[in-house]
């Protein structure tokens, strides 16, 4: 791979400096597009060869099908940029149908570690000068392993991608790369990256190529003790390299969506008397998603606390919204309407002050079903999923809407991918629950069964998903299942009814409905 030590190349009073990605004349920063800084590094770091067109798709397109148009004006424009052009060949001359060759005399040093540290020293002032409460994370660039060959740059572009995707998450602080790209091989010790950039965070990781395989292994640290909070691997061919990519930042993201909280949680369990409006929220999460009625009154506590000490933070409205709406509709709540238009009301408040935040948007449209406007939430819903479209619960929570209403096939793609993206979510229940309606309504019941029962048998599975996993084995034939499961969510909730069932999972179909109905008075619910 091109490019690893960081390196400042002088030629002719420019200074291209593989460090910053800058390109400068005297004191002067040459404004550049990527792929044109790309190619001068390329030409430069080669400058004893040609370098043909082919090598240069390869390299600075990454082996994506590109015209020889497209590669000539990446050309003109890296020759604009240090003065140079196609009559004069000056500095980088063309050999026709062969290649280029960059000629003119360079000279390439080291930056001083002592600069590094300064520009760190200087990421690390901001930080302190502007203190961020909520998580932090630096993505490192990747360790390369192997001979790379064409897919060298996949070892910046990955976690490029990764922090792209990340900044989206609006309650996590992303470094920018210019500061987390300073920390290379042998610099990048955990505890340099803490002292430097002042976060809680590090993602760094491996990729190995060997043959026609790819190994990416992502790693996630807590800098505060340097323990591993997380790590997976992820294998491949390297001919899918770039489509593979944007798989494994998708999965990372949604890893880190489910990770982080949890060791946030973990974090503030340890000293409670000391929580600020960060620390409050992610117990409130921590205990939301225990699914019963005290852990959601600890939830809204620790919600209202954080909101407390901070009454502008949005995310914890969501998460107080989010509470309402677990204990309208799981019947934790006396009065339901009451709870539906307090999980409304939270709903507005997270984005009064966020409208961007994928969570407000979600906790929005989850609110609208408490109502029974299921129309009502698919705005709200889709929004979720356009700000963050590696949303696994947004994934899900409009597979459940549009399913009710319908939207039979939708519905199962949705799941599918939400699925894929978060196999561990803590609503993974619903995840599974839905792909059995998916078959209900698709007069499906032998794989409607199948998903039913799985969805029971996920981790903090409530009642009504018990029920349906006794509704899809009535459907299919199966009576002693489906009686098994029914008394299990009866033991749980002795007041269940079918009626309740048919409130909660509001199906539009009257086809699908009536079949469902049938089958819930056959159980003598």
């Amino acid at each position: 791979m091109y490019g690893c030590r960081a390196m400042i190349h002088a030629f002719e009073g420019y200074r291209l400096d593989t460090d910053t990605r800058e390109l400068r004349f005297g004191d002067q920063l040459v404004p550049v597009e990527p792929q044109v800084f790309a190619l001068l590094l390329l030409l430069i770091e080669n400058r004893e060869r040609l370098v043909g067109k082919d090598e240069i798709i390869d390299r600075v397109w990454g082996g994506r099908i590109v015209s020889e148009s497209a590669v000539a004006s990446r050309v003109k424009s890296a020759r604009q940029a240090i003065g140079d052009s196609g009559g004069a060949q000056r500095l980088i001359r063309t050999t026709h149908k062969l290649g280029f060759r960059f000629v003119a005399e360079v000279e390439s040093t080291q930056p001083p570690r002592a600069s590094i540290a300064a520009r760190a020293d200087v990421a690390r002032s901001a930080a302190v000068d502007e203190p961020a409460p909520r998580p932090s994370i630096a993505v490192l660039p990747f360790t390369l392993v192997g001979v790379a060959g064409p897919y060298g740059s996949i070892a910046d572009a990955l976690p490029h991608d990764l922090i792209v995707e990340l900044s989206r998450l609006r309650w996590l602080f992303v470094i920018a790369r210019g500061s987390s790209f300073q920390f290379r091989g042998s610099d990048a010790v955990i505890d340099r990256v803490r002292a430097a950039l002042n976060v809680r965070y590090c993602l760094s990781g491996v990729v190995e190529i060997e043959l026609d395989r790819m190994t990416v292994t992502v790693e996630l640290c807590d800098t505060g003790h340097n323990g591993v909070v997380w790590s997976e691997r992820y294998e491949t061919g390297v001919g899918a390299v770039h489509e593979v990519r944007a798989e494994i930042a998708r999965a990372v993201v949604n890893a880190l969506e489910l990770q982080i909280p949890a060791n946030e949680a973990r974090r503030a369990l340890k000293s409670p008397e000391n929580l600020d409006a960060w620390s409050a929220y992610h117990l409130g999460l921590y205990h939301l998603y225990q699914f019963n009625p005290e852990a959601n009154a600890r939830a809204t506590a620790f919600f209202e606390q954080a909101i407390a000490k901070e009454p502008g933070f949005a995310r914890a409205y969501a998460g107080l919204s989010f509470a309402h709406f677990e204990s309208g509709f799981l019947n934790f709540a006396d009065d339901v309407s009451q709870a539906a238009a307090l999980a409304h009301r939270f709903a507005e408040k997270s984005l009064e002050h966020e409208p961007l935040d994928p969570f407000g948007n979600l906790v929005m449209g989850r609110a609208a079903w408490l109502r029974g406007d299921l129309e009502a939430s698919l705005p709200w819903l889709d929004r979720a999923n356009e700000l963050s479209p590696s949303y696994a619960q947004g994934k899900y929570s409009r597979a459940w809407a549009g399913t009710l209403l319908g939207e039979r096939a939708d519905g199962s793609a949705l799941v599918d991918a939400a699925l894929q993206l978060s196999p561990l979510d803590p609503l993974l229940y619903g995840m599974l629950g839905v792909r059995s309606f998916s078959h209900m309504a698709l007069d499906q019941p032998q794989e409607a069964a199948l998903w039913g029962e799985r969805a029971a048998r996920a981790p903090r599975a409530h009642p009504l998903i018990e029920l349906i996993a006794a509704v899809a084995h009535g459907l299919n034939g199966d009576d002693a299942r489906a009686n098994a499961w029914a008394r299990s969510a009866l033991i749980r909730r002795p007041d269940l009814k079918g009626a309740d069932f048919l409130k909660a999972f509001p199906f539009r179909d009257p086809t699908t409905r009536h079949r469902i109905s049938k089958t819930l008075v056959r159980l003598n619910l």
